[in-house]
């Protein structure tokens, strides 16, 4: 019922036409949020007594990856936004006082509220812990300086939330120390540029300059000096629902693919015919329900409250490598139609380009993964 609720809301309102409009113009409209807070779409997260649809203990995460899934397989980029928007509820029903619950699991869920996560720097992507933004307590404000990368939603963000150092380093212990702050984004210490991607352009990624931005005390989610443990309870979820994206890309470019075959003759018959077509598309159908039960059982094992820390790496890395190979096998069987920009596929080829470094590199994933073989540790 929701992927036949999501498929019939984009042939109503979301065409390829413009789909592709918002891709160009590199921004998702802020009314396309307000309409997924009017469809319940944004409440996954939140819970019921804050507006939202989601269980005590929170959103079933294998709803989740089904909403997310289907989303990717219509606009990557809008899913990428949900995602971050999502995590932005899980982060407030876990970490949030009851003040700040009060005040933005409301709006979220209506789609009146918009997060991004400043953690990217650019002197480090995946060494998060060497970074160099500050923050410090002067008076009632936190004052925060410092430049964040790869911040997606920045531009159209109403906060920031900013992972700085407040404390020093405690017992050479880089992760200690570290806050999260929630940095108002209108603001004379602000500054967003946009980054123009090739891929997921839709989702608004920018470079934060933060020269003396204020926040209220009370702006820290979850504890100070704590700010990275308290992501740490995020990533699982993060890295199966970006898993999800990828399933979602690598289904919607074989149905382009398959289609194509059936309608495109060659030598007086369909070019589906042909074993050179047939076999790279069942390759992908394969690869595809391979990661669809693996990101199906990571979310199945976090709804239940079981370690998942080694499935969701897996559905990341494997979700993410198979969509570059679908979108290049698919991109082979359009030939030139697949690179004309009115193609779906034209754009999903693109998407799928960033899953390998977003949210964390593949090459770290096998690094975790060795460690969690019993493997010593590689960097």
């Amino acid at each position: 019922m929701l992927r036949d609720s999501i498929r019939r809301y984009f042939a109503r309102e979301l065409p390829e036409t413009e789909i592709r409009a918002m891709d160009r113009a590199r921004r998702i409209p802020r009314e396309i949020w307000k309409t997924f807070g009017r469809l319940g779409w944004l409440g996954l997260s939140v819970p019921a007594e804050y507006g939202g649809n989601a269980g005590e203990t929170g959103s079933d995460v294998v709803t989740a990856v089904v909403f997310c899934e289907e989303l990717a397989r219509q606009f990557p980029s809008l899913a990428m936004g949900w995602l971050l928007l999502s995590m932005t509820g899980r982060t407030f029903r876990e970490h949030g006082t009851a003040e700040q619950k009060a005040e933005y699991l409301p709006r979220l869920a209506r789609g009146e509220f918009i997060m991004a996560f400043g953690m990217t720097e650019p002197g480090g992507g995946t060494d998060v812990l060497g970074l160099k933004t500050r923050a410090a307590l002067e008076g009632d404000e936190w004052s925060v300086r410092g430049q964040k990368l790869f911040t997606t939603l920045a531009d159209d963000a109403d906060a920031i939330l900013v992972l700085c150092r407040t404390d020093p380093i405690e017992n050479n212990k880089r992760a200690r120390g570290l806050s999260l702050v929630l940095t108002p984004r209108q603001q004379k210490g602000v500054e967003v540029q946009r980054l123009e991607l090739m891929g997921m352009r839709a989702g608004c990624t920018c470079e934060v300059f933060l020269d003396d931005a204020r926040a209220p005390k009370n702006a820290l989610i979850g504890p100070r000096g704590r700010g990275w443990y308290t992501l740490l309870s995020s990533l699982d979820e993060e890295r199966i629902l970006s898993a999800a994206i990828y399933v979602g890309i690598t289904e919607a470019a074989l149905d382009i693919a398959v289609q194509y075959a059936q309608d495109r003759t060659a030598f007086d018959r369909p070019i589906g015919t042909y074993q050179a077509v047939q076999h790279p598309l069942a390759e992908v159908a394969t690869e595809l329900e391979q990661i669809r039960l693996i990101t199906q059982k990571a979310a199945w094992l976090l709804s239940q409250g079981r370690e998942c820390s080694r499935e969701a790496a897996m559905a990341k890395l494997a979700a993410t490598e198979t969509a570059i190979r679908a979108t290049d096998r698919c991109m082979r069987v359009l030939g030139g139609f697949g690179l004309v920009e009115e193609s779906p596929l034209e754009r999903l080829f693109r998407d799928a380009r960033l899953g390998p470094f977003s949210p964390i590199s593949n090459e770290m994933v096998k690094n975790f993964l060795g460690e969690r073989m019993g493997l010593p540790r590689s960097y």
